[in-house]
């Protein structure tokens, strides 16, 4: 079963709850369902054998525990003897049976149908009168991982969230991102190290701070397992959502990882990892987010602790959040003596030139550059994402280069590498394709300038400095009616001119350029009697990365547009005489 098909089953449910549930409760009954089925069916094939060992480890007197997880070959068990197809067997009794199936779940699990609020839905089904035929519908679909795989299911599970979040004008891009970005993001992130993961027995970590249903962890360890079977990748993450959360939990334990790794609540409040460092991390952070709700904590954390807390080198500014998780992510960076850490992470354009030198924006990006830890950035095309179509750039982020990339940036420029969707989700109009991902990496892993096939660059290559800048401030001095320059007669200012203020005026000048020669240059031809106030003088950096791809286009000669002009007025006078014959 593929998973359309798929998806449009388990949607036929929501035929049966129209009129009892609104349409944005609909999630709240089909999500847990269609985790408990998946759960039925993982379980189904070792379900005797752990109920024997049940009752032989209870005659013995010992914990089962562990003996039952080695039992059901799962990080989970159910010690019930009730399954979803011998619930429908007892139709008077379905209520009182499910919650009895369900609290005979190992405890992850059971924690799993709390965040789902599953006990809630199951009275409203049943005072409703539909519980039994939801439970019906769900028990004649086979779940079962021979028969949809773990990566369809995980699909699954975003096809839905995408239903619901349309149907009841939520954002479904806060739950999950497109897994060809994810794609993109593990081979980038995977791509230096081939050599280290291709040893047999090779364990790492990999972390996401906003992992959603997980899909970035999922695809993170597919890549792996294709790679290089042999390998192990722990999973650790955070979520937010309570249902987010409930599904990537179940899909972890369906996977064999120990979920005790997914945390859940605010990453920025509330690390669920306080001290752990990480090989790899990957997030999607949510774009353009104020963080107003968590500003106290993130302040104080800030100022209390500053560089060893995650918030050192600086805050942005509160309406958009996404660079406090680009600096929770570095705080999560294994100190490069044992063997460092890598890392991508998705934004908008805001976090590469937003905020002049001196704001918490720049002061970011600063720490970025002087302490050599962006790789590269690759600007992705518009219409990606499912709540959005501005453009976005996944940030590469390391703290162990390879000696050809240090002191440099690599800038990709990919908006042009993009296929049209057979149809659009939400503002998602257009996908990368195989090849696509393809000749990204390759343009990252060859470390070059290049350019496309019309001569317009794709790729290239910057010392870290080039995106520093001076910010001077330019005085000019206050002038008495008489045009007489105004001296101060106090203090340090007594015997000097005095600035006007309204004739002030700030020049950003390339830190790599010396700023008095820039000045000589550049200003004094200008304004003879200008002077620079040193204590204003301000460190900025920014990434203008369009800028960086721009391609003048000289416009076409004028005899050509006049001749056009002609051509097009002489084809209208035409059309009018035809009229008025």
């Amino acid at each position: 079963m593929n998973q359309q098909t798929l998806s449009a089953f388990i949607w036929s449910v929501a035929d049966l709850l129209r009129g009892d549930y609104k349409q944005s409760d609909y999630g709240k009954v089909i999500l847990p369902f269609t985790v408990l089925r998946r759960l039925d069916c993982v379980l189904e094939s070792t379900k005797p054998a752990v109920l024997t060992e049940l009752v032989a480890k209870q005659a013995q007197g010992v914990n089962p525990e562990p003996f039952l997880l080695r039992k059901a070959g799962q990080s989970f068990y159910n010690t019930s003897t009730l399954d979803l197809q011998k619930l429908r067997g007892d139709p008077d009794h379905i209520a009182q049976n499910l919650f009895s199936y369900v609290q005979a779940f190992s405890p992850a699990v059971r924690d799993v149908f709390e965040r789902f609020e599953f006990h809630t839905q199951v009275e409203r089904l049943a005072k409703a009168g539909l519980l039994y035929q939801v439970a019906e519908k769900f028990a004649q679909i086979d779940l079962h991982p021979e028969v949809v795989s773990n990566m369809q299911m995980g699909l699954v599970f975003e096809e839905l969230i995408r239903k619901f979040a349309e149907i009841s004008n939520e954002t479904a891009g806060e739950h999950f991102t497109p897994r060809e970005v994810i794609r993109l993001m593990v081979n980038l992130i995977f791509i230096e190290d081939d050599a280290i993961l291709s040893k047999p027995g090779v364990v790492r970590t990999i972390y996401d701070p906003t992992a959603g249903t997980g899909g970035m962890l999922s695809v993170a360890g597919e890549y792996l397992a294709e790679h290089n079977p042999q390998a192990r990748l722990t999973v650790f993450g955070q979520e937010l959502n309570p249902e987010s959360y409930a599904i990537c939990k179940a899909d972890m334990l369906i996977k064999g990882q120990d979920v005790g790794n997914i945390a859940f609540g605010n990453t920025l409040s509330d690390d669920g990892h306080g001290n752990k460092k990480f090989d790899y991390m990957l997030s999607n952070p949510p774009f353009g987010v104020e963080w107003k709700k968590v500003e106290k904590e993130v302040r104080k954390e800030h100022e209390s602790q500053g560089y060893n807390g995650r918030f050192g080198p600086g805050l942005p500014r509160v309406s958009d959040g996404s660079m406090l998780f680009l600096l929770h992510l570095l705080s999560k960076m294994r100190p490069t003596s044992e063997g460092g850490s890598r890392f991508g992470i998705v934004l908008n354009g805001s976090p590469l030139f937003t905020g002049g030198a001196g704001s918490g924006e720049s002061e970011i990006r600063r720490y970025v550059l002087e302490n050599d830890l962006c790789e590269a950035i690759v600007g992705l095309p518009t219409d990606m994402f499912y709540n959005t179509g501005i453009s976005t750039y996944v940030w590469i982020i390391s703290n162990r280069k390879p000696e050809a990339r240090k002191g440099k940036v690599q800038l990709i420029d990919a908006s042009g590498m993009w296929q049209k969707m057979r149809k659009s989700l939400g503002s998602k109009r257009k996908e990368l394709s195989d090849a696509h991902i393809e000749r990204i990496t390759r343009l990252f892993g060859d470390f070059a300038e290049a350019h496309d096939d019309d001569g317009t660059p794709i790729s290239r290559i910057f010392d870290n400095e080039a995106f520093g800048y001076h910010a001077i401030t330019v005085e000019r001095p206050l002038r008495d009616e008489a045009g007489n320059v105004v001296l101060g007669v106090k203090g340090k200012q007594k015997g000097k001119p005095q600035p006007d203020a309204s004739l002030r005026d700030t020049e950003n000048v390339p830190y790599t350029e010396d700023v008095g020669e820039y000045f000589r240059r550049e200003v004094l031809p200008h304004a003879p009697d200008a002077w620079i106030d040193p204590e204003k003088t301000k460190v900025g950096y920014e990434i203008p990365f369009n800028r960086h791809f721009y391609v003048f286009k000289p416009p076409r000669p004028l005899a050509e547009i006049d001749a056009e002009l002609k051509q097009t007025t002489d084809r209208i006078l035409d059309m009018i005489k035809g009229l008025s014959a």
